[in-house]
């Protein structure tokens, strides 16, 4: 069964991105275990794909080390047989790796090898709710959840669509474009977690957040919590490039975590509460 759930019911939920084998097999697992040790409640993990479509340049770079590093998805799977992690773990990849998995075409294989290993859901960017179904049902089947993104843009029909068919929780894209660290938090957020008030599951807003400050304006506003990735890619990155120790930069990144965990945390005391909650 998902572990998503609880991860969001006491309180803002902090929830990092890597993508698994970046810059390689050891060094990734370290920092992962890292990120949990700085309070992570979810952990996303990339399983690379040679076409990342939403990724921005950070990301779009760990991928390509990860790949060259050897990185597929029956390796990703015994990284996560091996993490020592408490924290619920969600798959974030793309749709020709899912469906191809195995000697069937199809979601089931890779939901039924996830669910085996201690996967908790999935993030799949290039899949439309609209095609969905097949995976939606191997979801169910296993008791995992379907995270689907919604964007500013996303409105209507398609929000209905998308909401109809989400679990564990709604990743909601800050900004428009692909993803990457940014200086300032988007105006976009408010409107977009407007938008999302009515429906019964968890929010987190992703896409350009990577400071504590930008964890509490975002959780502040509504989030039921916050998605980092880029932010946490560049540390790894910027050790890889400096030849630095694998514990160094797992010290970074527990730090950067629990900078971020704190924002979060900052931002639930500030939040007015909701007048049929009181």
């Amino acid at each position: 069964m998902s572990r998503v759930p609880e991860a969001f019911a006491a309180g803002p939920a902090f929830v990092p991105y890597l993508a698994v084998g970046d810059p390689d097999y050891e060094s990734s697992l370290e920092y992962v275990e890292a990120l949990a040790r700085g309070g992570a409640d979810v952990i996303e993990l990339g399983l690379p794909f040679s076409e990342p479509v939403a990724e921005g340049p950070t990301i779009q770079s760990a991928v390509v080390r990860s790949l060259e590093a050897g990185m597929t998805p029956e390796r990703f799977f015994g990284f996560v047989e091996e993490l020592d992690v408490d924290a619920p773990l969600v798959c974030m990849t793309y749709y020709n790796l899912i469906y191809r998995f195995g000697d069937e075409r199809g979601p089931e294989p890779f939901v039924r090898r996830a669910a085996e290993v201690g996967i908790d859901g999935f993030v799949v960017p290039d899949l439309p709710a609209e095609e969905s179904d097949p995976l939606r049902a191997a979801c169910d089947a296993h008791d995992r959840d379907l995270i689907f993104i919604v964007a500013p843009t996303t409105r209507g029909e398609r929000l209905e669509r998308i909401m109809e068919r989400v679990s564990g929780y709604v990743y909601v894209q800050a900004r428009l474009g692909t993803t990457g660290a940014r200086a300032d938090v988007s105006d976009q957020t408010d409107a977009s977690l407007a938008r999302l008030a009515d429906w019964d599951v968890p929010k987190a807003v992703g896409f350009g957040i990577s400071t504590g400050e930008h964890a509490e304006r975002v959780v502040a506003a509504g989030a039921d919590g916050v998605i980092v990735g880029s932010a946490l890619v560049d540390i790894v990155a910027d050790g890889h490039e400096n030849d630095a120790a694998t514990s160094d930069v797992a010290a970074r990144l527990e730090e950067k975590a629990r900078e971020l965990k704190a924002g979060a945390r900052r931002g639930a005391e500030q939040r007015v509460p909701h007048p049929e909650r009181t």
